[in-house]
């Protein structure tokens, strides 16, 4: 989810890339088709298991939110807790499936908003500090009914608010972890948030374990979606995108692959942060888990070029690159490994990196990193002859 208060414009031109003017260099047209099935088809078995992957951990994260909620306690708060954290690997390395108008972000039905919309405005969902009674949790006089429609038609305030998130993984970390006020740790949500009586330490602890239940099963739900999109010997999006011009499918990977980098990651997540060293423009503010973020953010781009995910692999735009200009393949390879390296190398948590002078050296080196590769990116597109690889975040 992109921020419109920095309406960032980036624009990739393959007209100003150097590489592949060789006129000795293997053109598209040298290329076979049964390669050029084979990456298309090996980029869809990837997504189809990145998508399994996360529902997976999903259903597991919400095995431990309905066991918390039924018996509230700090271990059951904790369980959770973890089980969040192990969710967001396989998603987080998805994100490189956007930004083309697939499933995940078709314009009409696309789930991508319910999913990973941030920054958020807290109050929006529950109490804050200072604001006690704020909150669709706290407010049942408009929000009598906490169903899954009640809650995502009020997604991003119906449409009219991009911070008044009311569900996905980030209103579930904060109503894990509630509100990050400390230097030393995450939020610090209390367990007894969800108890009803004397012993609770938050009004509507029946509506806030509503709440949780409803938007974990929305999640399930959204990401479900998602793998049935991709699935195998199905009428779906990916049936389509496996015979479509290989060309336009390699212009939709590249485009993943270079809006997330640049834009997207290298530009919206830590470029603004760094400038605003302000916490509440990190990704998972609540739980301190953006340096993971980062990371399989960057796996994800990685792992489009490679044709990899997990134990699926097969020929990637690597395999078509190595054939056409071994030189530029090499060096996106490298600099791919070195962006995840160096994205390993951020100190958490990340709201104190983008403070400190060694933390910001890191996060910079991470910036520098992922914006060299989105050039090379830029220019395995043009050896593609895609005329243009244009990528707008606003």
């Amino acid at each position: 989810m992109w921020n419109k208060r920095s309406h960032l414009l980036l624009s990739l031109l393959i007209m100003t890339a150097a590489c592949g003017d060789d006129e000795n260099t293997p053109g598209f047209d040298s290329l076979t088709q049964q390669q050029l099935q084979q990456v298309k088809e090996t980029y869809a078995q990837t997504v189809y298991a990145s998508y399994a992957d996360a529902l997976a951990t999903a259903k597991a994260l919400q095995q431990k939110v309905a066991a918390f909620v039924a018996a509230p306690s700090q271990s059951g708060l904790d369980a959770a807790k973890e089980a969040w954290k192990q969710a967001r690997e396989p998603y987080g390395q998805t994100e490189a499936y956007r930004f083309y108008g697939g499933p995940i972000d078709d314009a009409d039905n696309g789930p991508e908003t319910r999913l990973n919309a941030w920054p958020m405005d807290e109050a929006y969902v529950d109490y804050v500090d200072g604001q006690a009674d704020s909150g669709i949790i706290n407010d049942a006089t408009h929000y009598p009914d906490l169903t899954a429609k009640v809650l995502a038609d009020a997604n991003e305030g119906g449409g009219t608010d991009e911070t008044a998130i009311s569900t996905g993984y980030h209103a579930i970390e904060f109503l894990l972890w509630g509100q990050d006020l400390y230097d030393d740790s995450p939020g610090r949500r209390p367990w007894q948030d969800y108890l009803m009586g004397s012993e609770a330490s938050a009004p509507n602890g029946d509506r806030r374990a509503t709440y949780l239940s409803v938007v974990t099963q929305l999640l399930v739900d959204d990401l479900q979606t998602l793998v049935d999109a991709w699935a195998p010997d199905q009428d779906n999006y990916r049936n389509t995108f496996v015979g479509i011009d290989p060309r336009e499918a390699l212009r939709r990977m590249l485009t993943g692959m270079g809006v997330l980098s640049n834009g997207e990651l290298a530009g919206q997540r830590m470029d603004v942060a760094m400038d605003t060293r302000d916490p509440e423009d990190e990704h998972s503010c609540f739980s301190d888990n953006t340096h993971r973020d980062i990371v399989n953010d960057a796996k994800g781009v990685q792992n489009v070029y490679l044709g990899r995910y997990g134990s699926n692999s097969g020929p990637g735009i690597s395999a078509l690159i190595s054939q056409l200009d071994p030189t530029l393949d090499k060096s996106l390879r490298k600099e791919l490994q070195t962006s995840v390296a160096d994205a390993e190398d951020i100190p958490a948590p990340f709201d104190q990196a983008i403070n400190e002078e060694d933390g910001r050296a890191k996060i910079q080196h991470t910036i520098d990193a992922l914006r060299e590769q989105s050039r090379s990116i830029v220019a395995t597109a043009k050896l593609l002859e895609i005329d243009s690889l244009t990528t707008d975040i606003h």
